[in-house]
């Protein structure tokens, strides 16, 4: 084993060059903020509240971060209204309605370009004659492309992309290095799928022989379906279905790790975060919020606007508005009052034994 120098063990603060600068007075404007403290302040760069250094802007949405505003390296900082900060010596703060929508933005006028690719069909990429690629396409290299397909006007492939037979892709979408179309899929316009993304393999679907010594495997001739704005992330799987179509709604985002099981239809706008697991035909309504390691039983319906708190088991429909959590998945307020049951029950042993 080779021993490393001990300064090698520690983080090390790395400030890269600037892409571009802003005056915390312009940032203000940009924000529709109010700028109180030094207004002669240029911001270079982001970062959060503890690592952040001269120069830089930091965001502070939340009370719990408040108290770490005085020892912030941080030049400036964009606040929320309903939290009381001050500037102090040397420092600015732009006051806003929400901090975190704020943070949006300003990342946005930061963000770096990204990777190079240029339009057309790179030498190294192989396409089919039978294909269509829309105009200022973009096809990185290692890419396959399979008959009949079709792909959008300025919608970008990067390396090592395979789309099969007849799917569709929109216009304006991004897919990252290893995504797989399936054949048949159909994705909107303006979808990003990350680095990993399987669109359209097999569900999951076994049953035993008739003579019980194996299993059967169920085809699934369907395809996915996905609308215009949704956001996939890295390894995540939306199988197809078994008959028709897995169904992804309009602006709906999805996070790594994710399982859409096959002949599930998720409305629009619902946020889906890491390692959940959906199985198959469930439905969930528009705007459902499903917190992180989520597990959804089968063939249940989630209505829209429910909330499923992270960690939780759904074993059986959610009403429309509904916030739920625990394992199985119950309404958040009588689940509470139980884990709060739960801690007093030790006491409440040592009680009864004592008498």
């Amino acid at each position: 084993m080779i021993a490393l120098p001990a300064a090698s063990l520690h983080y090390k603060r790395i400030r890269t060059p600037p892409i571009t600068t802003y005056s915390i007075r312009e940032l203000a404007e940009r924000l529709s903020g109010t700028l109180a403290g030094d207004a002669s302040i240029e911001i270079d760069g982001i970062e959060q509240i503890e690592r952040a250094v001269a120069h830089q802007l930091t965001f502070i949405g939340s009370r719990a971060y408040a108290s770490l505003w005085e020892k912030s390296g941080a030049s400036a900082a964009v606040v929320s209204q309903a939290i009381s900060v001050e500037p102090g010596p040397g420092r600015a703060v732009i006051r806003v309605a929400d901090a975190d929508l704020a943070m949006a933005q300003v990342l946005a006028l930061f963000e770096p370009p990204a990777p190079s690719q240029p339009a057309g069909i790179h030498p190294a990429a192989q396409v089919d004659p039978t294909s269509t690629i829309g105009e200022s396409a973009s096809i990185g290299a290692g890419c396959y492309i399979g008959p009949r397909v079709s792909i959008g006007k300025g919608t970008r492939l990067y390396p090592n992309v395979t789309v099969l037979d007849e799917a569709v892709i929109g216009e304006g979408c991004v897919l990252w290095p290893g995504v797989v179309v399936r054949d048949r899929c159909r994705i909107g316009n303006g979808c990003i799928l990350h680095a990993g993304v399987s669109i359209g393999a097999d569900g999951f679907g076994y049953r035993p022989s008739a003579d019980r010594r194996s299993l059967v495997k169920i085809p699934h001739i369907g395809s996915v379906q996905i609308g215009n704005g949704v956001e996939i992330g890295a390894n995540s799987c939306v199988d197809r279905g078994k008959f028709s179509a897995t169904v992804i709604g309009d602006g709906t985002k999805i996070d790594n790790l994710v399982q859409i099981g096959h002949n599930c239809r998720i409305g629009r706008c619902c946020v889906i975060a890491a390692c959940t697991g959906v199985a198959g035909s469930v439905t969930l309504g528009d705007g459902v919020m499903v917190g992180g390691c989520v597990a959804i039983k089968d063939h249940i319906t989630i209505g829209s606007g429910a909330r499923i708190g992270g960690g939780s088991g759904v074993t059986g429909d959610v009403a429309a508005g509904m916030t739920v959590v625990g394992y199985p998945a119950r309404e958040h307020q009588d689940t509470l009052r139980q884990w709060a049951a739960l801690k007093k029950l030790p006491e409440l042993l040592r009680t009864k034994q004592s008498r």
